[in-house]
């Protein structure tokens, strides 16, 4: 039903910035929150921030203050802007959303995933 594209995504000193986004497309969906999530080298995959349609905000602990999320509703389309990057920020950053569907018998969400987009800080 919901097709993400990441972009933005390259290669970054310490210390650098990056502005990743991306597009929600596809047959007809209402979209309640999106949000971005990484993937380490070995490492689980885990949240980086997240965005409702209302334009509340949630960040894991190590990119507050560094980190910033915002949606574009009228677009389908979420932004993470990161600053003062670290090497351990280099991770597959992945595209989230969630989407409602209503129905005679009530609501439903469903999650769709990006393809990810590659962050690599190194000097």
């Amino acid at each position: 039903q919901v097709q993400l594209v990441e972009s933005g995504g390259g290669l970054v000193q310490p210390g650098g910035s990056l502005r990743l986004s991306c597009a929600a497309s596809g047959s007809s969906f209402s979209i309640t929150a999106m949000g971005w999530y990484r993937q380490a080298p070995g490492k689980e995959r885990e949240l980086v921030a997240t965005i409702t349609s209302g334009r509340t905000t949630n960040y894991a602990d190590s990119v507050k203050g560094r980190f910033t999320i915002a949606i574009d509703n009228a677009k389908n389309t979420v932004y993470l802007q990161m600053n003062s990057l670290k090497p351990e920020d280099t991770a597959v950053f992945y595209c989230n959303t969630r989407i409602r569907k209503d129905f005679s018998g009530g609501i439903q969400y469903k999650d769709f995933w990006g393809k990810g987009t590659l962050v690599t800080v190194s000097s």
